[in-house]
């Protein structure tokens, strides 16, 4: 642990010196008066004074150092049979001149645009346009239910919308006009207009003296030049969902955002300016934010974004194929797409149809990794297989095996060590440090590294209430788990995801480790259930591989006595059932809470994030079998 302890040690004992070292890889407008504002807690700012424009630092600059007719962006979309590629200098012309379009709307520093957009070009060009001219975006899941983009219009108050006439997942076209227009008709707020591009696949109507047509606005814009904004001034709000049905809007800056995430490339990611980096996500999430659009065009990379799934478009070789074709050196995708790859092709045969020779590393996050999806990618893509941990509110890795650094032994089940810059901790109820290896709440020391969140929209209140009230001087993770003696940190569960069986605190990813090392199974989850005699009892279920001809009890009945031998009876496990398919967001976490409030009989609210209502019926169904809820 050498380079990379030495890092971590500089960037706690003298965290101003490492992160202006750091901030050089950024050009700005006008240098900081204070590295560090540490003046009204816990409202802390990075490079106050300082003055920057993202996306210069993203295009322009990229355009004027030579890189102009490097490709900036590949656009794979197997749902459309379509490619389109994108030099730094066409990137940034296709840029500026819908930052014209979005000024001729009225449109400048500081004001809000909400993009509610499919996997598109035009979804980054929007991004970062909003950022040349200093506004601030906001992007809504395309597809998102027209009462969660109206809740999200009447927080943010945004001056104009960017749409389009529709997404598409795999066989399905999904309208997305109808969804906005009962969007604005359901917020209190009016944006000024409503520009849309329409696709061929469907063609929107339009609303006259509010909605404009993308391509005919383009065609008479001029192009806008980058508008300097403060190092501290907001880049975007990103909603994650709230606790109360409210959502949160984290606030990114400009500066630290800037400066984290291109130091990340390097270190974390070890990929070098040039390369082809993918994350197979979605621009509606923080990684489509962090690792489709700002981090690798930050650095220079070329960015890959891909409209399609990991089975199905047209099977489970997809990835293989865009790795193939576009010479992808470092890929990021969630450890769920590995399991549906797993499930439909368990010996990997696809793979040996492909040409991975430019295939360096694969990258997880985006819920707990277990350790039996992490063996298989290993052992079937014979390349390092690097899980690690972050969150939508920290923008960035809080725990990784810093590959630009020093690459560490891999201990499956852990997302390896802090990352320079993030001094983790975990600590008991009472607000304690706990010894190694033992279980409770992970928190990070405030003040948190550059690029986290700075508040959460017009709500500072609920930042603290939300973040830093548990544990005063920390923000909480809401993540439990511990850290071994050689610093690993081990993501268990949510906080509420530990669940108390008689007394005794047990994880339930512990116990999903135990159920995914079935060699039937190709993804499970394990809930806590009320219990009036024991407090909590843990349910599993399984979703089984493709192919599988055993009889789903004698399978219930294995994964039973593997949790008895390898956790032991302490954990009471005694119920598993096999089911078709697990409820989702559609950024892949199981709805796991969902899932726990059914068992119990409490009231819930369907996700809007949930990528099939419908399966909650099934699995109402499933834990009606089981007798849930009690009584």
């Amino acid at each position: 642990m050498g380079r990379y302890k030495d890092a971590h040690d500089s960037s706690l004992a003298d965290p101003r010196a490492f992160w202006a070292e750091a901030a050089k890889g950024i050009d700005w407008d006008q240098p900081w008066d204070t590295l560090f504002d540490d003046s009204n807690p816990p409202f802390y700012r990075w490079f106050q004074g300082g003055q920057l424009n993202t996306c210069y630092n993203a295009l322009d600059r990229h355009v004027e150092s030579g890189r102009a007719d490097q490709l900036a962006l590949i656009y794979d979309s197997p749902v459309t049979d379509s490619v389109k590629r994108y030099s730094f200098r066409e990137l940034r012309d296709a840029t500026a001149l819908f930052a014209g379009v979005l000024a001729a709307q009225g449109v400048g520093k500081g004001d809000r645009v909400i993009l509610y957009m499919p996997m598109v070009p035009e979804a980054l060009i929007a991004m970062l346009a909003c950022a040349r001219i200093g506004a601030v975006h906001s992007v809504v899941f395309g597809g998102f239910a027209s009462s969660e983009l109206a809740t999200r219009i009447d927080d943010s108050k945004p001056k104009a919308m960017v749409s389009a006439s529709c997404g598409i997942e795999v066989n399905r076209v999904i309208e997305y006009k109808p969804l906005l227009d009962a969007a604005l008709d359901m917020a209190a707020h009016k944006p000024d207009s409503c520009i849309v591009l329409q696709r061929p696949q469907a063609t929107a109507s339009m609303t006259a003296g509010r909605d404009v047509d993308w391509r005919e606005a383009e065609a008479t814009a001029q192009p806008h030049g980058c508008v300097s904004v403060a190092a501290t001034d907001p880049l975007y709000i990103l909603y994650t969902s709230g606790t109360t049905g409210q959502p949160k809007g984290i606030v990114r800056d400009n500066g630290g955002h800037a400066v984290a995430l291109n130091w990340s490339m390097k270190n974390i990611y070890d990929v070098e300016p040039g390369e082809v980096y993918w994350a197979a996500s979605d621009v509606g999430w923080v990684v489509g934010h962090s690792y489709i659009v700002y981090a690798p065009l930050l650095a220079g990379c070329t960015t890959l974004l891909y409209e399609g799934k990991p089975v199905g478009t047209p099977d489970a070789g997809a990835f293989w194929r865009v790795i193939s074709e576009h010479q992808v050196s470092a890929m990021f995708t969630a450890p769920t797409a590995f399991r549906a790859i797993r499930q439909q092709d368990p010996e990997g045969e696809y793979i040996g149809k492909y040409d991975l020779s430019k295939f360096r590393t694969l990258y997880l996050a985006g819920e707990r990794c277990d350790p039996d999806t992490l063996s298989w990618a290993q052992q079937k893509l014979k390349v390092p297989v690097i899980d690690h941990w972050w969150q939508t509110e920290t923008g960035w890795a809080i725990a990784a095996n810093c590959m630009g650094i020093e690459e560490l032994p891999v201990k499956a089940g852990s997302p390896t060590c802090a990352v320079p810059g993030w001094d983790v901790s975990v600590l008991n109820s009472e607000g304690n440090p706990v010894e190694p290896g033992t279980i409770g709440s992970i928190v990070c020391k405030l003040p948190l590294p550059p690029g986290t969140l700075l508040t959460i929209w017009n709500a500072d209140h609920r930042y603290q209430e939300s973040y830093l009230q548990e544990f005063p001087g920390y923000y909480e993770t809401g993540d439990a788990g511990m850290i071994d003696e050689d610093g690993y940190i081990h993501v268990m569960a949510r906080t509420d995801d530990i669940i108390n069986v008689a007394g005794h605190r047990l994880s339930t990813g512990a116990m999903e480790e135990v159920l995914a090392a079935h060699p039937d199974v190709a993804e499970c989850a394990v809930i806590g259930v009320a219990d009036s005699l024991k407090g909590q009892l843990p349910v599993g279920f399984m979703v089984l591989k493709a192919g599988v001809d055993r009889a789903n009890d004698e399978i219930a009945k294995d994964v039973v006595s593997m949790v008895r031998d390898r956790i032991g009876p302490v954990a009471a496990f005694k119920l598993a059932t096999v089911v078709q398919r697990l409820p989702k967001t559609r950024s892949g976490k199981i709805l796991r809470a969902t899932m726990r409030k059914i068992a119990d009989g409490e009231s819930f609210k369907t996700p809007a994030t949930i990528d099939d209502p419908a399966i909650i019926d099934e699995i109402t169904e499933s834990l009606s079998g089981l007798g849930y809820p009690k009584g």
